[in-house]
């Protein structure tokens, strides 16, 4: 079981305080819905309706088999997308005042290979608390024993080419979720801090929607089309490609790059600083002033934004950025982020070098020492 922490305001913070005073301030002056409004919904019909037709356009036939293929990449970033910009607002319960109309949505979850009941423990419980810290944050255990991104962890022989190989497998993240990592983490006794005691329910859910994925997207290929399970599985394989490719990169951008924290509890299991300083220096924005980034990637560009107001509707973490950023220097707080999507893919490249191949370089350099 993972040691309890408690985060300790040794300093008195008033940040977050104010910083919520303000932002509540900012709707309530501008009477606005802290939910979804006309923009959000046409992102939502945009995403779906292109995902659908994708898929009805290759269960139609009219297609050669490598048109059909590059359609499927597509499927699956339009899957992502779909998580990002729906199901991730939905989960948090942002996205509509109705919880019916945020769990229905939720339910597309499923149909992208997840499963929202997990995600909301991992995601929203644990990583949202957590943020960043070895041995509690499951997020930033990306692949165990091939990835390093703890200073406390001896780095292996393998790890020091991390900045190589790491970008191919975050292509791996979606497979990984959708046939096993959900299992594992159900099965798990505990997630963090969060024990895990499943209503029965769940039990059904996990096992049914997984079926109904794979039948979706390997099945009814292969009854539609006329093709070989191999032919359908290949599909199946570079749909969950391109959407844990666009899935990984984007929520490493999030928190591990330059300037970002990894830090670790005292002896006693506190974390001297509050909650929301804490997410100041372990999270990060990038390319805020892209417009597509802004709309494809669901708010999640602004990860400071969203970890400090999960309850607030992406689309306007645009609005409430300035609220947040002025607060923040305020307060002596980093406001980290990197202008464009390619400064933060060469940040996150930096970081991975560090924890991989210059961190064995001075663990090699140290055993010769001792020698």
């Amino acid at each position: 079981m993972s040691q309890k922490l408690k985060f300790i305001n040794t300093n008195q913070s008033t940040f977050f305080a104010t910083a919520r005073k303000r932002v509540d301030t900012y709707f309530k002056e501008e009477q606005l819905s802290k939910n979804a409004n006309s923009l959000m919904w046409f992102k939502t019909a945009f995403c779906v309706s292109i995902f659908f037709s994708l898929y009805l356009l290759i269960l139609s036939g009219w297609f050669n088999s490598w048109v059909m293929l590059g359609m499927t990449f597509v499927l699956g970033t339009f899957a992502a997308f779909i998580g990002f910009n729906v199901c991730h607002d939905a989960i948090h319960g942002s996205f509509s005042k109705n919880s019916k109309v945020n769990k229905g949505l939720a339910y597309l979850f499923y149909l992208i290979g997840a499963n929202p009941y997990l995600w909301n423990i991992t995601h929203n419980i644990v990583h949202h608390t957590y943020t960043n810290i070895p041995g509690h944050d499951e997020d930033i255990e990306v692949a165990p024993g091939l990835i390093r991104l703890d200073e406390s962890e001896k780095v292996n022989k393998i790890q020091r080419y991390q900045h190589l190989y790491a970008f191919w497998l975050y292509g791996l993240a979606s497979l990984s979720w959708v046939l096993r990592k959900d299992y594992v983490k159900f099965f798990q006794k505990q997630i963090g801090q969060h024990t895990n005691k499943h209503p029965r329910l769940e039990y059904f859910n996990l096992f049914f929607y997984k079926l109904l994925h794979y039948f979706i997207f390997i099945g009814i290929p292969v009854l539609v089309l006329n093709l070989a399970w191999w032919q359908a599985l290949i599909g199946f394989l570079v749909m969950h490609l391109a959407e844990g490719m666009v899935m990984g990169l984007v929520f490493q951008l999030a928190h591990v790059v330059e300037g970002t924290e990894f830090p670790a509890p005292n002896s006693q299991g506190n974390v001297e600083e509050a909650w929301a300083d804490h997410q100041m220096r372990t999270t990060a924005n990038f390319a805020p002033s892209s417009a597509m980034a802004s709309f494809l990637l669901g708010g999640l560009n602004r990860q400071i934004e969203h970890h400090l107001f999960p309850k607030v509707c992406h689309i306007h973490y645009p609005a409430i950025s300035a609220i947040i950023k002025k607060t923040a220097r305020e307060f002596n707080l980093p406001y980290m982020e990197s202008p464009t999507f390619w400064s933060a893919i060469s940040s996150h490249y930096s970081i991975l070098r560090k924890f991989g191949k210059e961190a064995y370089q001075v663990q090699h350099k140290r055993a010769l020492a001792l020698n």
